[in-house]
Order: C-alpha cells, then structure tokens, then sequence
C-alpha cells in the first residue's frame, strides 16, 4: 500500500520535471569572470572585444583584414605609380635609339648615269626610315646621334641595250672620306653585283651616302637590288 501510494506521488512530479529545461551556470559564470577581469586581454593580434562581446561565428579578425587590405591597396597603387614613371623613362631613353633606314634605287628601265661628276645616288623607294636620318632628296642619311652604325649597300646592273656593257663603280662615303667601294670594270658579261657591309662610329650631323663615280652608271635593275641600309648599334655614351 506504501509503494502504491509513492508511485502515484513521485509521477506528476517526474511529469514536472520533464517540462522544464535544464539550465546552467556557465552562461552568467562566464558573463561574470568576463565583467570582473580588468586587465587587458591577452589576445596579441585578435579582436577579443568581439570574441567575448559577439555571437558565436563572428569574425574576430575583420577589422584586421580590411587594415591589411587597405595598406595593400594603397602599396599597389604605389607601385602602378612607379612603373608608369619608370615606362615613361625608359621610352625617352629607347626613343633615340630607334634608328634604321633602309631604300632601293628603284625599277631602272634605263641607266643610271653616267653623270659628269661623282653624284650621290638618290634611293627614292624608302622601305624603312625609323628616326628620319635617311633624306631621299640628298640621297644621304644624317645621323641624328653618335654612336656605331651598320651600313650596307649593294651595286647591281645588268645589260644596258644592246651593244651596252655594265661599267659602274660606286663608294660608301662618310662625309667626303671613301669607305668602301665595288666596281665593275669587265664590259664582256651581262651582269653583275657588288655588296659591302661596314661598321662606322659617327658623330650627330655625320652624314653616309653611296656615290656613283663621273662617267660610270648604273643599267637595268627591275628587281630593286641596288640598295642602301644602314642602323644604330649603340649610340656613344659621352
């Protein structure tokens, strides 16, 4: 009768019991050791205001990472300013140093020559003139700095008419100095060709052209072989 009578009292307590959720101290224990610490916290580069003031999954390093983002941000910048100045320096160098020409004499259905005196040959058909050294109207290229140059030229001729032998020669000239020169003296063949290629150190204002000699020509090239070409290899540097 006494066990009866302890089932029928300890159920609706168990029934009580079950309907009220468990708690714990954690929460306000922790709140207050929080509360009562005074020092500062010992986070070295962590955000511990938001470790132990926000949510669970909040991030504690933000403010860190927008900093950093920040001074990347600004460093890059920097750097792009630098690197247009430093392009910017680099073309003005290299803008000098574009120096190459490069012309033929053109179709000749006839002779070039003979003149009365020694005559600069006057390549009309430019093929190429970077820095504008080479005139067409002079026939001569000016050099717009110093430095070492590459020059080649060619001499080509074949029959001039029947009857008409090649005779040419013609002188690489720098200024009024022979450099180098081709020539052909033998009238019993039917063509032939001649080519130089010379390294010269030149001062700004030098001017290189190739010069046909009085009473020599030039007969019959129609595939553009007579030619004058010449660049910059490095400029000097005093």
């Amino acid at each position: 009768m006494k066990l009866l009578l302890a089932a029928v009292l300890l159920v609706p307590a168990l029934y009580v019991s079950a309907q009220t959720p468990l708690t714990t101290t954690k929460p306000s224990s922790w709140e207050a050791a929080v509360a009562s610490w005074s020092k500062p916290l010992p986070c070295g580069g962590w955000d511990c205001p938001c470790a132990f003031s926000k949510k669970r999954g909040c991030c504690c390093v933000a403010n860190w990472i927008t900093r950093f983002e920040d001074h990347l941000f600004e460093r890059i910048g920097g750097l792009w300013s630098d690197l247009s100045i430093l392009t910017g320096d680099v073309n003005g160098i290299t803008a000098g140093l574009n120096i190459a020409f490069s012309a033929v004499l053109g179709k000749l259905s006839s002779c070039y020559g003979p003149f009365t005196s020694n005559t600069p040959i006057k390549y009309q058909t430019i093929l190429l003139n970077s820095g504008i050294g080479y005139n067409p109207t002079l026939g001569a290229f000016t050099a717009p700095r110093a430095g070492l140059y590459s020059f080649s030229f060619t001499a080509f001729s074949n029959e001039g008419g029947v009857g008409r032998r090649m005779y040419h020669q013609v002188s690489l000239m720098h200024n009024d100095d022979i450099v180098a020169s081709v020539w052909e003296d033998n009238r019993e063949d039917y063509e032939d060709s001649g080519s130089q290629t010379v390294l010269l150190p030149l001062s700004a204002g030098d001017q290189v052209y190739v010069r046909l000699l009085s009473g020599r020509q030039l007969c019959g090239d129609i595939y553009l072989q007579n030619s004058f070409s010449g660049y910059l290899i490095y400029p000097s540097t005093g």
